[in-house]
C-alpha cells in the first residue's frame, strides 16, 4: 500500500504524521493540545492509577489525563505535539 501524501500550498510534497498515542505518565492535562486541535481528536479524561509516575507525587488537581478519543478525525498537522510541554505524543504516517 501507498503511503498517504499531500502537497503544500507552494506544491511541495507533505507526508502527514498522525498522532497515534499519548503517554500518560508524561501528560499532565494542561488541555494545550486540546484547545489547538483543528478536529475533535482529543479527550481529557481521568487519570488511572496505571497511568501515574512512580515517582511522581500527585496532588488532588493533577487526575486528569489527555486522550485520542477519535484518531480517524486526525488529519496529521501536528499541532498538538508542537505545543505540548512534555513530549507526550508519538506519531506514525499512515498508508492509503
Amino acid at each position: 500500500m501507498n503511503t498517504i501524501t499531500g502537497r503544500t500550498r507552494g506544491g511541495s510534497a507533505w507526508t502527514p504524521q498522525f498522532a497515534m498515542a499519548i503517554d500518560p505518565k508524561k501528560c499532565i492535562g494542561c488541555g494545550r493540545c486540546y484547545k489547538v486541535c483543528p478536529r475533535s481528536v482529543l479527550d481529557l479524561v481521568e487519570r488511572g492509577e496505571d497511568q501515574m509516575d512512580e515517582d511522581e507525587d500527585y496532588d488532588d488537581d493533577q487526575m486528569m489525563v489527555m486522550t485520542i478519543a477519535d484518531g480517524g478525525d486526525c488529519i496529521g498537522c501536528g499541532s498538538c505535539g508542537r505545543v505540548c510541554p512534555k513530549g507526550c505524543y508519538s506519531y506514525s504516517s499512515a498508508e492509503a
